[in-house]
């Protein structure tokens, strides 16, 4: 029986990451779909925050970590997994450095950019989840999307800097979240600029069936999403 559980909810982006880094890295795994299941009495035994994807292992002091990034760190430095997060302290800064800000930057706007399209819920104290009118809502979604271009540039220019990827000339664990990231913004058909289609095609060729086996879970689910609405 495989020591790591990766609970995960297919459609995803946060959860892609995680699946694709344990496809990637070869880690001995088992993956269950806890879809409808995480704010069930069990679940929230294991973890009241009822976040996916969520690893669940016996040497965890707690024994689970949910939070993507958190969880492909620890699992690089158990494993020595140093092809996608170096041991030099200053090259892992910078892989650190871009995933703080996928999650404090980018995805923020991605979210708002993107869920009332996914049908997923937003955010309280947002205008998504407030009283606000449909019109409303809409021009907050398009300011949302608007912003996405600053942070994409920063990734472009800074981070990936003239290299295939952050991690130089593999990808790293932050590229693995970038680029899961911006599966969603299919779903808005959002105008990338030309190095990104590069940059994702690089990732898919890179990593094979790791990247594109959970990538067509979130690709199948947006096809559905789009359908419903034509």
């Amino acid at each position: 029986m495989p020591a790591l559980k990766l609970n995960i909810i297919k459609p995803s982006v946060n959860n892609m990451a995680a699946r694709v880094f344990a496809r990637a890295a070869d880690l001995d795994f088992a993956e269950h779909d806890v879809f409808g299941q995480t704010r069930s009495e069990e679940f929230l035994a294991r973890n009241p925050a009822h976040l996916t994807p969520m690893l669940e292992c016996a040497e965890l002091s707690k024994g689970a970590l949910w939070e993507s990034s958190a969880i492909m760190q620890y699992l690089c430095n158990k494993h020595g997994l140093e092809q996608f997060y170096p041991k030099d302290a200053e090259r892992s800064a910078t892989i650190d450095s871009a995933l703080f800000y996928i999650v404090g930057t980018l995805y923020p706007y991605v979210a708002r950019a993107t869920y009332p399209k996914l049908n997923f819920p937003q955010y309280p104290g947002e205008v998504g989840h407030s009283d606000a009118d449909a019109a409303g809502k809409e021009t907050a979604r398009q300011a949302a999307a608007a912003a996405i271009a600053e942070p994409l540039d920063v990734f472009h220019k800074f981070y990936i800097g003239g290299k295939p990827f952050i991690g130089g000339d593999k990808p790293s664990i932050a590229d693995i979240r970038l680029a899961s990231t911006l599966e969603f913004l299919d779903v808005i058909d959002y105008p990338f600029p030309a190095w990104v289609a590069d940059y994702r095609a690089a990732m898919e060729k890179a990593l094979g069936n790791a990247y594109a086996e959970p990538a067509a879970d979130v690709r199948g689910y947006i096809a559905y999403v789009r359908s419903q609405k034509s």
